[in-house]
């Protein structure tokens, strides 16, 4: 299925870790970029991190750089985030996202295709 599921949510306390997966089949295309974002209540959506179709390349959002990683298994149709060292500003509702045109966006409307979101606590 093209639309994108995640799963793996939960409640952390600070410091800790948790990993996402987002599962979506995107055999059909040729190119394509998988990301995730993030929001927080009363917070515009937030982007991430992204990762190319290869998996060969990643990008990241300053706030989780050396904290988050975002990886991908084609075989498995599933990408990931490893999240580490969380903080309580880190609580949000995190979505995953599929993008078409194959290039690096940090906007969620260059998005395509949109996960329902999974609900991530970190507590103090």
């Amino acid at each position: 299925q093209v639309q994108p599921v995640e799963s793996g949510g939960g409640l952390a306390q600070a410091g800790g870790s948790l990993t996402l997966s987002c599962r979506a089949s995107l055999r059909t295309f040729s190119t394509y970029v998988m990301a995730w974002f993030r929001q927080a209540p009363g917070k515009e959506r937030e982007f991430i991190a992204q990762i190319s179709w290869s998996g060969g390349t990643t990008d990241y959002a300053d706030s989780v750089k050396g904290r988050f990683t975002i990886s991908k298994n084609n075989a498995k149709d599933t990408v990931y985030l490893q999240m580490n060292s969380l903080k309580p500003d880190d609580t949000a509702v995190y979505f995953c996202a599929t993008g078409l045109t194959g290039g690096f966006e940090e906007l969620a409307h260059q998005y395509d295709y949109w996960g329902p979101g999974t609900q991530v606590t970190v507590s103090s």
